[in-house]
């Protein structure tokens, strides 16, 4: 009936893990707002905290804190959820979300860690290793040599040709048209 996709992400280290939510357990998220926490033993994750801060439905609809309820609805919003700025500032978009209520037409849940518990859920720590900086050295710029393309000489006589056409010369007036 109700499964549920939970992305859960880690602010401290800023990975995100997936895991699948089954019925007997998915149905205690149904009714749930974004915004609220959840204790992890509910959801099978014990010693966890956790805060809802989002999702999408089956059609890939966002969730909208702002908009209570269920219900998808055509909202005009200038920024947030569901809206690129492509349009330039300022303007308003008119984009089909979903309420901010969980569901059973809701296929995906984001969540963030509040507290984390004894279980390692799969984050691994990402460790930088700290590169030494090499000075650049400086290197010698060559002139970068240039092919030409060798001219093509017909067209541009033929373009001179062109040009160089002598002018029309008036026409002389017939004798018949001189007597007159």
């Amino acid at each position: 009936m109700a499964d549920f996709k939970l992305t859960i992400n880690n602010p401290k280290n800023g990975l995100s893990v997936q895991r699948e939510l089954k019925d007997p357990k998915a149905s205690v998220m149904i009714g749930k707002k974004i915004g609220e926490k959840i204790d992890g033993n509910l959801i099978g994750l014990s010693g966890f905290e956790f805060e809802i801060t989002g999702g999408s439905d089956d059609s890939g609809f966002p969730m909208r804190k702002d908009l209570p309820g269920v219900r998808r609805k055509r909202i005009l919003a200038v920024r947030g959820v569901g809206i690129k700025r492509k349009l330039g500032k300022g303007i308003k978009q008119r984009k089909t979300v979903c309420g901010n209520t969980i569901h059973e037409k809701i296929v995906q849940i984001n969540l963030k860690v509040l507290k984390e518990g004894k279980e390692d859920l799969g984050f691994k720590a990402v460790v930088k290793k700290e590169k030494k900086e090499k000075p650049k050295e400086v290197k010698e710029e060559k002139p970068k040599k240039v092919k030409e393309k060798p001219k093509e000489e017909k067209p541009q006589e033929e373009k001179k040709e062109v040009k160089e056409k002598p002018k029309a010369e008036p026409k002389k007036e017939s004798p018949k048209e001189e007597k007159k």
